[in-house]
């Protein structure tokens, strides 16, 4: 049963045009397979191999959703999960220090949605506790910490292979110390820089010791070291999302090249992080253009996609999203309409009428020009909007009262795209200055 507070969830991300967080399932339609390949992918992670999945689709095909609903389904299964949206703003992907601060500043687990690190942390040193107390040592024994310290650093160098920096353990040791002394303060502004926060004091950091903060070389080790203590802690593993990975066709050649690159080491080394899974998600021409993948040839040549006549298999390293049609928009504004918390049912019900929903998808597919697959963020809004107006006002009748217009500034630069044909800019590789390109999304 989905709760009440996660349906108000659902309908107030709607409204605003954004895919929700949490309950995405409850809307889930014509996406089956790929959610089973997703689930499939988990199950590897159990068995200890570790993975990369890219999320490929046109804008419109759900990649958002879809990766919504893999770290849904991943947290249900027991896995800590991190959404990350690449921005050419805040997150430069050959960064690996960029990568790893967004990661785990949106670390989750399904008791704990964001910032998550210090729970697991917490679970992971109980265990060690009771690991020793359980060989018979006296927790009230003046050296049990001690002991527990030592624990915690010879469990790290066991589970990395011993690959875990110097620092990571150090910092781990003062968190622990400083939370048995009391000083939550400053084992919070640890926690924080082992998250890959640049604003911890000097004086804190000394603590630990160590000096200043995480590097971009340094970062995927503190990964793997993160990775073996939220198994230890009894999690199955980690699901990183990627968003949005075709931003990075609007950077500057050499630091969009820097980030494909940055993904195929990650690609490459994927299998010596058990337990870990990304998924990446992006658009054909971030695949398929000489601006992205397919122009990194040690990339593309890893990650191709082949497709046979209209078939793909779905356990490629692209994972293909199609278009939304008129009877999977059907679909979902059934569940949505089953779902919608009203006040009078009934009125609901003969307003919002199968009728109505189909002539809403026809005026707002007719719209965009028959394109249903730029249709579902605006016939969703305007579906919720139907339905909070009927709720909301007793006289208030769809099939009389309702015309559909585009609100031209409501589109994204993509919709407008669709509806207008204006082209989009992308950089340019001979010149690093944008250009118009058509039919970039």
């Amino acid at each position: 049963m989905t709760s009440q507070r996660d349906i108000i969830h659902i309908f107030e991300k709607l409204r605003g045009g954004a895919v929700p967080e949490r309950a995405v399932e409850t809307f889930a339609v014509g996406i089956e397979p790929q959610r089973d390949e997703i689930k499939r992918q988990l199950e590897l992670l159990r068995h200890g191999e570790g993975a990369v999945k890219f999320l490929r689709g046109g804008y419109g095909c759900g990649k958002t959703f879809m990766a919504r609903l893999a770290l849904l389904d991943a947290q249900a299964q027991g896995f800590a999960t991190s959404f990350v949206v690449v921005s050419d703003n805040d997150l430069h992907f050959h960064r690996f220090d960029d990568v790893y601060r967004k990661v785990m500043t949106e670390l989750g687990t399904s008791s704990c949605q964001r910032g998550a690190l210090g729970d697991i942390l917490d679970r992971w040193i109980a265990k060690q506790e009771a690991a020793l107390i359980e060989l018979g040592n006296d927790p009230d024994a003046d050296d049990f910490d001690a002991k527990v310290r030592e624990r915690l650093k010879t469990s790290l160098a066991n589970a990395t292979g011993g690959k875990a920096p110097p620092d990571f353990t150090r910092v781990v040791q003062a968190i622990f110390d400083l939370k048995q002394k009391g000083e939550v303060h400053e084992a919070g502004a640890l926690i924080s820089w082992l998250c890959g926060s640049t604003n911890v004091a000097a004086a804190t950091k000394k603590l630990a010791g160590i000096k200043g903060e995480i590097s971009g070389t340094d970062a995927l080790s503190y990964l793997r070291g993160v990775l073996e203590i939220i198994k230890a802690a009894d999690y199955n593993g980690l699901v990183i999302v990627i968003d949005e990975a075709e931003t990075i066709l609007r950077m500057r050649k050499d630091s969009r090249h820097k980030s494909l690159n940055g993904i195929r080491q990650i690609f490459d080394a994927s299998g010596s992080y058990p337990g870990l899974l990304w998924i990446f998600t992006g658009t054909p021409d971030f695949f398929d253009s000489r601006q992205g993948v397919a122009g990194l040839a040690p990339l593309h040549d890893r990650i191709c996609f082949k497709k046979t006549g209209r078939f793909a298999s779905l356990r490629q390293a692209q994972l293909e999203l199609t278009p939304f049609d008129q009877p999977r928009l059907l679909a979902v504004a059934t569940c949505l309409h089953e779902r919608y918390p009203a006040r009078d049912r009934e009125r609901l019900q003969t307003r919002v009428s199968r009728a109505f929903i189909e002539r809403l998808v026809a005026d707002v597919t007719a719209g965009f020009k028959g394109d249903v697959g730029v249709v579902p963020r605006q016939f969703l809004r305007e579906f919720v909007t139907q339905m909070d107006l009927v709720d909301e006002q007793p006289d208030y009748d769809p099939m009389k009262e309702y015309e559909f217009k585009i609100k031209v500034g409501d589109l994204t630069a993509q919709e407008q795209h669709k509806l207008t044909g204006q082209p989009l800019l992308i950089a340019d590789d001979a010149t690093d200055e944008p250009v118009l390109k058509e039919d970039v999304w």
